[in-house]
Parts: C-alpha cells; structure tokens; sequence
C-alpha cells in the first residue's frame, strides 16, 4: 500500500493552549489544516515505507509541510518542518528536522498500529520522545500520548 498524506494533529491540548494564549499556528510548504484542526502533509514521491499487519515496517518517507507554533511573544516557539516515517530499531518513528535551522533529524515520536483498514489507510499511535519534548515546547515528558497519526 503506498501513502499519499499523513494527518496528524500534534496534540489537540498543544494546539488548544497556544491560540487561547493569544498565540499563532502557521502553516506553510504544502501543509494544510483539517476541519478537526489536525494538519495534513502530502507525500514527498519515492518514498519506500511498508508497514505489516502485524505494525512492523521497513523503509521510510517524508512529507512536505511545516507547522509553526508561537505563543507569549515567543517565549513559546516550536516549529515542525519536513515530517518523516521511518522504520528504526526501536519500531516505526516519526522524525522531523531539529529545529531552528538545523538540518539533521530528531525522532519526536513512537508509532504504534491500532488498525489498518484497506479504505480508511492506518491509524497509528504517538508517544513523544526526549528529542520530541524539546522539539515541540518541552511541555510533555516522555511517553506522553500524543494525537493518532492517519496515513492514507
């Protein structure tokens, strides 16, 4: 099966608190919102990820879009650019590029299946990692659940 999107939402609490604080979420690079305020990034062509029935995965791919978020004048500044699914040793990881400006990789989350349904894609979980803590505000220790992530 290949991919054509992945709609994520970070986490609906995340998005929640920053627009009540007066703050922003941009989005750009092909990134879109969705009506639940999830965000959907298109598939970057030539990506070879597979994923199991059983959650197992090989290979890997990117998505375009960036999200921005900003809040108290910037005191709150998370950006997550260039979204990545890739099989590791530890499982099927959500990478990102570390920001700013950097242009290595970070894994900002664990994936694991719920389901994978032929005509609604699959629907896989996220804990944040050390790395995602500090690439999306530091708010949330590791292992915390983050919004389930849809590729279709």
């Amino acid at each position: 099966m290949s991919f054509n999107k992945l709609t994520w939402g970070v986490k609906a609490s995340f998005r929640s608190y920053v627009e009540a604080a007066g703050g922003s979420i941009k989005l750009s690079d092909g990134a879109a919102r969705a009506e639940d305020g999830s965000f959907v990034f298109i598939a970057v062509p030539g990506g070879d990820l597979t994923i199991s029935p059983d959650g197992s995965a090989t290979g890997a791919m990117r998505f375009q879009g960036t999200v921005m978020f900003d809040a108290h004048g910037g005191m709150l500044n998370a950006t997550l650019a260039e979204l990545g699914l890739e099989a590791a040793s530890e499982g099927l990881v959500l990478t990102a590029l570390e920001a700013p400006l950097n242009q290595d990789r970070c894994t900002i989350a664990t994936l694991g299946l719920i389901e994978s349904a032929p005509d609604d894609g699959i629907r896989l979980t996220a804990e944040i990692t050390v790395d995602g803590m500090y690439q999306i505000a530091d708010n949330y220790p590791p292992g915390t659940e983050l919004d389930l992530l849809q590729l279709v």
